[in-house]
């Protein structure tokens, strides 16, 4: 085991130096400086792949049969393209004093009140305003954490009662930070969401919450899946319609 680890690094690192010298030899950083070059072995052939949450464009290429003059050629000719995908990411959000961010649908401020001679970190969430009460001088870490913890909070919250709707029972409710999927749910009746799900309207945040629960019914997208979901979504129109237009914005969260 230790040794297909070992060898499996070594193949990354190799894979790693390649990209690596393609970068140096050709000019893609003239192209854009947020296009990254990746060699992936089960690659096929060239791609682009935008990562929204880190803000850059992988060239994604195959291990073999890809010059390094191909891939610049490539990327070339999507220069446009790439450019164009960069510029509309929506700016970010940091969690800083004075910031303006969306909790299920409702304006907040953070307001921060640094003083040295506090022993910590005191986060309320009241009225519209996320208050801290730091000694830090750069508290957004820990106002990360608090709001991580309460898309758990809330997230499970709601997923158990959707499930006991459905006589179901939920195994555990984790919260990670993905972004290609922004819930799932196993066959071992385990689900998983993204924690910036907290940022989107109710309807949107109930209508995952529901269609993974919907999922310990139905592991499939059949017609009664559909259904199920419907009818464990408060506003189940309004939340997938939100999802399937504005979700990208929530990687803006940082």
């Amino acid at each position: 085991m230790a040794l297909r680890s070992a060898l499996r690094n070594t193949q990354k690192a190799i894979l790693a130096e390649k990209a690596e010298r393609a970068l140096k030899r050709y000019p893609f950083e003239d192209i854009s400086p947020n296009l990254v070059v990746k060699i992936n072995p089960r690659a096929k052939r060239m791609a682009l792949r935008l990562d929204p949450k880190k803000r850059i464009i992988n060239l994604v290429l195959p291990k073999r049969g890809v010059s390094s003059r191909d891939a610049y050629l490539f990327a070339l000719e999507h220069k446009y393209w790439i450019r164009e995908k960069i510029a509309e990411l929506p700016e970010l959000i940091t969690f800083i004093n004075g910031a303006k961010i969306s909790i299920l649908g409702e304006d907040v401020t953070i307001d921060v009140t640094f003083d040295e001679n506090l022993k910590k970190t005191d986060i309320q969430l009241k009225n519209n305003v996320l208050s801290v009460a730091t000694n830090k001088e750069d508290p957004s870490s820990r106002i990360k954490r608090f709001i991580i913890n309460l898309a758990k909070e809330r997230l499970s919250a709601l997923a158990h009662q959707k499930a006991a709707m459905i006589d179901k029972k939920i195994a555990l409710v984790e919260v990670k930070d993905t972004t290609s999927r922004w819930g799932s749910c196993s066959y071992d009746a385990k689900l998983c969401f993204s924690w910036r799900l907290i940022f989107a309207p109710i309807e949107a945040f109930d209508y995952v919450v529901g269609h993974e629960v919907a999922h310990l019914k139905h592991m499939d997208h059949s017609p009664a899946f559909w259904h199920q979901c419907e009818d464990l979504c408060s506003n189940y129109s309004r939340g997938k319609t939100w999802m399937k237009r504005h979700s990208g914005e929530l990687i803006r969260y940082a």
